[in-house]
């Protein structure tokens, strides 16, 4: 029975219990209101506040490093256009000193040339006169030996120049 009681008191309509419950409610309402209701309403216009701050803050952030993305993009764009520019040069560069040393080279290589020519003719002068000196002797013994009598060593120089000569010409005399 006691059940029966407690069940049937929940659901009865009773003025005083209502009228004291209001009552209740908004002194508690009240108080709240006085005490806990605007450092609860500051805290959360304090919160509202931070986030905002926080996604300005993002987008400032967003938006310089879109700025740096950029700037960096356009620094490496123009350091590969700067190390194009200075492989290009260098290349030049390269091409016109490999061109100087090919054409002292050459340069050097013709005087060499030339040089060793004008040694080889006056080593040709210097081997005819040797063996024109030598033909002349051997031409000066021979004819002693000929004639079988010595002419003075002018004379048969002379003669034997004169016959190497005619020799060199291509015209022997007999």
């Amino acid at each position: 029975m006691r059940l029966l009681l407690l069940a049937s008191s929940l659901t009865d309509v009773r003025p005083g219990l209502i009228f004291w419950t209001l009552v209740t409610f908004l002194l508690l309402l009240f108080v709240l209101r006085r005490t806990a209701w605007r450092p609860i309403l500051d805290l959360v216009e304090e919160r509202e506040k931070q986030i905002a701050n926080s996604i300005e803050s993002a987008k400032r952030e967003r938006a310089e490093a879109e700025r740096l993305l950029t700037e960096q993009k356009t620094a490496l764009a123009q350091s590969r256009q700067e190390t194009a520019e200075m492989m290009r040069k260098s290349q030049t560069e390269m091409e016109a000193f490999k061109e100087q040393v090919m054409a002292e080279a050459r340069k050097r290589a013709d005087e060499e040339m030339v040089s060793a020519r004008k040694q080889i003719q006056e080593e040709k002068a210097k081997a005819i006169a040797e063996v024109k000196g030598v033909a002349v002797d051997l031409a000066i013994q021979a004819a002693e030996k000929l004639l079988a009598e010595k002419l003075d060593d002018a004379k048969h120089r002379q003669l034997a120049e004169q016959f190497v000569d005619q020799i060199g010409k291509g015209q022997p005399r007999a």
